[in-house]
């Protein structure tokens, strides 16, 4: 159950819910559950839920002509200028907080490959949930 509630946590933390995926991740380490499972069900969940925004990205400006849209022409080109300045590779930075869920949203206004966005996002994802759990084991060793 630990492993599906982490899965759970790390997928809404990737959409623009708020959600704190390291925090549950920290407290499953100390209690001693099987790394490598934690490692999988946080990476897992979090690139699966980035590609819910890749896929809203994707279907976002199909309703960009709509009083109710919630973003002006002027705000999504800077955006996606932005995106373009900076390449398809800053989203190995998808996992930083505040940048990352808006420029998954945005790789899919640009039409990113998807099998590129998965790798990259993958990467970057996969990358600071190892950082976590080193981190976590390695405070514990010091301190045991």
């Amino acid at each position: 159950m630990a492993y599906l509630s982490l899965f759970l946590t790390a997928f809404v933390a990737a959409t623009i819910l708020p959600s704190a995926s390291e925090v549950l991740l920290t407290g499953l380490v100390t209690q001693g559950y099987h790394l490598w499972g934690l490692f999988f069900a946080a990476t897992i969940g979090n690139v699966l839920g980035s590609c819910v925004n890749w896929w809203l990205g994707r279907e976002f400006l199909r309703f960009k002509d709509k009083k109710w849209f919630p973003l002006d022409s002027e705000t999504l080109e800077k955006a996606q200028t932005r995106f373009k300045r900076y390449g398809t590779y800053s989203l190995l930075l998808a996992w930083v907080p505040i940048i990352g869920d808006p420029l998954t949203i945005v790789a899919g206004t640009m039409k990113v490959r998807f099998d590129l966005f998965i790798v990259l996002v993958t990467i970057g994802k996969a990358c600071r949930y190892a950082a976590v759990i080193g981190a976590v084991v390695g405070l514990g060793q010091l301190f045991a």
